[in-house]
């Protein structure tokens, strides 16, 4: 089975897989070659996790600049 693209995958999932790869790499126990497309997927990992980070962070700031006064409350599902 192929490996998803990392921006097709969800945060958590390259996370996870992002942690998986440093382990493999950290092992040391895998041939160069290897290592090399490991790390190479690891960077694009990183970059996807990243950028889906400043993704949230740009939607908090969003929601914040719309009312910054508004008082915080607890979430209710039955409103949503």
């Amino acid at each position: 089975m192929a490996a998803k693209k990392p921006e097709n995958l969800s945060f958590d999932d390259a996370m996870s897989e992002l942690e998986h790869v440093v382990v493999e790499l950290e092992s040391g126990e895998i041939p160069l070659e290897q290592a090399l497309k490991r790390f190479e997927r690891g960077i694009a990992l990183a970059r996807t996790t990243r950028d889906k980070l400043d993704q949230a962070e740009q939607q908090v700031k969003i929601l914040l600049s719309q009312d910054d006064q508004a008082a915080l409350s607890d979430f209710d599902e039955s409103t949503s």
